[in-house]
């Protein structure tokens, strides 16, 4: 009897251990494939990230949020250092001014959007996400027309100040979708400063970082990084995805059409936000 319920106990923990290291496969694969997708756009991809993280792999929005925001912070920091290799940090340190103007209002909206994703329910939190997304694809469906409109011609107090502004809004999608908030990040500096793409791209990059790391102190210091604790390894597996497919998709980019690709990639994040609505959210 002692021996068949010891075999047993045996049994069900090798069961256990092989579904969690299949699940932690999964999680480098699809992590692996998001990264494409956002290296294709030069972009860290948790857009795309967290629809597969509530519908693919069942976590509630929030878990789903802080995670996917940790995912984001290893990703865009790889992103950074092999894009330094390209566009030198001295080019990003002459337009310091351009970065701290935006980085002053995404930190405050970073650390708002904690306390708004936290104290309303998950079911809100999850119809927020939704929106959010869908928003999200719209601006990459409508990318070329943004970035045919040119440099918006205002006086240096009002540029400043919507990049201030700017930067609130884009520090709450990134709190509550745990995003980077690239595709807001670029389009509000090229249509405000004139800068260059792959040079805004960086500066993107720049201002992702801290905003993340602000973002996850407000969630640490709510004691809601707890809740995922136990999900190390696969946060593990899906930035390591992650980092090696946006490697990959930022190769690929050079072998597409970016006008085709923005249009193809912001459907799909439609059609993945689509999806997402049809998932039911906790109460």
């Amino acid at each position: 009897m002692l021996t068949s319920a010891s075999g047993q106990i045996i049994h069900n923990f090798f069961v256990i251990s092989v579904v969690i290291e299949m699940r932690n496969i999964w999680a480098f694969a699809w992590g692996a494939l998001v990264g494409v997708l956002g290296g294709l756009i030069g972009l860290g991809g948790a857009e795309f990230r967290l629809p597969v993280l509530v519908s693919i792999f069942n976590y509630r929005t929030l878990q789903a949020v802080i995670i996917n925001l940790i995912v984001s912070l290893v990703t865009v920091a790889f992103s950074f250092i092999f894009r330094s290799g390209v566009i030198g940090l001295e080019d990003v340190a002459e337009h310091w001014a351009v970065i701290v103007n935006i980085l002053a209002g995404s930190l405050i909206g970073s650390y708002r959007g904690v306390h708004y994703a936290t104290q309303i329910s998950e079911r809100t939190l999850h119809w927020i996400v939704v929106g959010f997304l869908i928003f999200l694809s719209m601006v990459l469906i409508g990318h070329n027309f943004i970035f045919s409109v040119g440099r918006l011609q205002l006086p240096i107090f009002l540029r400043i100040g919507f990049g201030f502004l700017a930067g609130i809004v884009i520090g709450i999608f990134s709190s509550m979708l745990g995003v980077a908030g690239g595709e807001l990040i670029i389009p509000t500096i090229i249509l405000l400063f004139a800068v260059d793409i792959k040079l805004a791209g960086s500066f993107s990059l720049a201002i992702s970082i801290p905003t993340i790391v602000m973002g996850l102190f407000k969630y640490r210091s709510q004691q809601r990084l707890k809740e995922v604790k136990s999900e190390q390894k696969f946060i593990g597996s899906m930035a390591s995805g992650s980092i090696l497919g946006a490697f990959v998709g930022s190769g690929l980019l050079r072998h597409v059409s970016s006008s085709l690709l923005y249009l193809i990639l912001g459907t799909i994040l439609l059609l993945s936000a689509l999806k997402l609505a049809k998932h039911k959210p906790a109460a």
